[in-house]
This record gives structure tokens, C-alpha cells and sequence, in this order.
């Protein structure tokens, strides 16, 4: 459902004939735009780059397919909830589960991976913990204070004696901020396409009021 709204969400009314006062309804086309796409190039690795990093490396031919790199609303959007979803599954492969599930979906792959370090060892024990008070709350079972460590060893001593609430909370928390991450980015790109396509029939808009009062002004006779 999130891919249907996101592929097929970019008709959208449109104000048209602005001189005429008439306002006739126009689906349009959302295309990025140079801001958005600058600011995203200015912090994504070069795609060269990306294709040598360990956890992307792995899949070889798959990273040639264009859709993985290209910066548009579709493919921003689910790299937003691809990320955000997948820096809350606690393993730690998470770069690699991210890098997967982009070239599935085909959506933007840098960005895919680099979102997932929301939870990195700075940010994860707290974030992990509130997912686990988040599932415990929701489950109506006491909670305790742990330590977090994103290892394998911790999953299989750890893990095992709190898994419920733990995996519930990440589950819950991971959907939520992924949904609201790909609405957030989805809402601002369209609210940015809009305005830049208003600002363009204004300026036609203008141009054509001008050639008209220059084509109906008198010629001036020597």
C-alpha cells in the first residue's frame, strides 16, 4: 500500500488559466528538483563509492541497476522508511538487510544504508530501550533495566529472557518512524514541486499579460 500511494500519488489538482480567472483541473507530473536533489547529493556517497563498501559489495551485478541511484519522490520516500524501519531491527546486520531490501524495492540505495546509522553506538542502547519499554507497556509486563549491545552474543544471552516486548517494541516503534518519515518526505516534496510549478505559471502567466500589452499597444508612426 505504501508503494501504490507513493507510484501513483502524483496527480494532483492544479490551478490553471490564472489571467482568465478560470481554474481548470491539471494531473501533473512531480519531478525533483534541483534544491532537493543537491541537498541529497551533498551528504549521499558517490555511487562508485558505494559499490566498495562492504555490505553492498556483496550483491555484485544487482548495484548496475539505475533506479538504485536515481533521486526522485518514489525512491527517496521508501529509502526513508527502509532506513528507519531497518535501524530498528536489532541485528547487526542492519546495513546489509537495508542495502537488500532497496534493490528489492528499488529505491534509492545510499540513502537506504546511511539512515540506518539513526541507531548507531551513540543513540542505540537509549532507542533500543525505549522500544523495549514501548513492548512492555503494550504487553502489561514489568520491565528491567539491561544493557544493550548490539552483538551476537548478547541476541543469544540476552535476548532470549526478554524477546517479546523487546522485538514487539522495535517492531512498533521501527513502523512508526519509517511511516512517518516516508509521510513527512513525501508531503514536503509534493508541497515543494507545487509551489515551484505555481511560481512557473505565475511567470507565464506575467509573460503573456506583457506580450499581449505590447502586440495591442499602437505602433508609433515617424
Amino acid at each position: 500500500m505504501l508503494e501504490y500511494l507513493i507510484t501513483y500519488g502524483h496527480n494532483s489538482a492544479a490551478i490553471r488559466s490564472l489571467g482568465a480567472g478560470r481554474c481548470s483541473l491539471q494531473p501533473f507530473q512531480l519531478k525533483v528538483g534541483p534544491m532537493a536533489r543537491k541537498f541529497f547529493k551533498r551528504w549521499l556517497p558517490a555511487p562508485e563509492h558505494m559499490r566498495e563498501h562492504p555490505s553492498v559489495r556483496v550483491f555484485g551485478s544487482l548495484l548496475h541497476d539505475p533506479n538504485l541511484w536515481h533521486l526522485n519522490r518514489r525512491s527517496v520516500t521508501l529509502a526513508f522508511f527502509i532506513g528507519l524501519f531497518t535501524a530498528f531491527v536489532p541485528i547487526p546486520t542492519q546495513m546489509l538487510l537495508a542495502a537488500l531490501t532497496a534493490i528489492l524495492l528499488r529505491a534509492n540505495l545510499p540513502l537506504s544504508v546511511m539512515l540506518v546509522w539513526i541507531t548507531n553506538p551513540v543513540t542505540m542502547p537509549a532507542f533500543f530501550y525505549f522500544s523495549y519499554k514501548v513492548g512492555a507497556a503494550i504487553l502489561d509486563v514489568p520491565s528491567k533495566a539491561f544493557a544493550f549491545e548490539l552483538s551476537w552474543a548478547w541476541i543469544q544471552e540476552e535476548l532470549v529472557l526478554l524477546w517479546r516486548p523487546f522485538l514487539l517494541g522495535c517492531l512498533l516503534t521501527g513502523l512508526f518512524l519509517g511511516l512517518a518519515g516516508a509521510a513527512s518526505i513525501h508531503i514536503l516534496w509534493r508541497v515543494n514541486v507545487a509551489r515551484r510549478w505555481h511560481r512557473r505559471q505565475l511567470l507565464r502567466a506575467q509573460r503573456d499579460q506583457q506580450a499581449a500589452t505590447k502586440s495591442s499597444s499602437p505602433d508609433k508612426k515617424p
